[in-house]
């Protein structure tokens, strides 16, 4: 083998070697992508998941504090609807009261 032919398969080894390096470094970068596509896709998806558990949590809260609105406002209305029975009932022993004075006076003056 000639120094000629041994260069040239040194050059031809080196492009080869070269190529190879190159591929491999193409090939590690489309992994290197496909990896961070991934990785975002994964993260949006939890991301998803995550917030719609939370809207779901939500949900539930705010229903449950609704409906204990409502008991505290049927229990309000409720209370509220016994003062003004009481306070209709003592009205009334008020005016009687302030009549039956009044009567009396009018009575004790003839």
């Amino acid at each position: 083998m000639s120094r000629t032919e041994t260069l040239l398969q040194v050059k031809e080894a080196e492009e080869t070697a070269k190529r190879i390096v190159q591929e491999a470094e193409d090939k590690r970068k489309a992994v290197v992508s496909t990896s961070r596509r991934e990785a975002v896709k994964l993260i949006q998806d939890a991301e998803s998941q995550i917030r719609a558990e939370v809207d779901s949590v939500i949900s539930k809260e705010m229903a449950r504090l609704e409906e204990q609105r409502n008991a505290l406002l049927a229990e309000g209305i409720k209370e509220a609807t016994r003062i003004d029975a009481l306070t209709e009932d003592r009205i009334q022993k008020v005016k009687d009261h302030l009549i039956d004075k009044f009567e009396r006076a009018i009575d004790a003056t003839s």
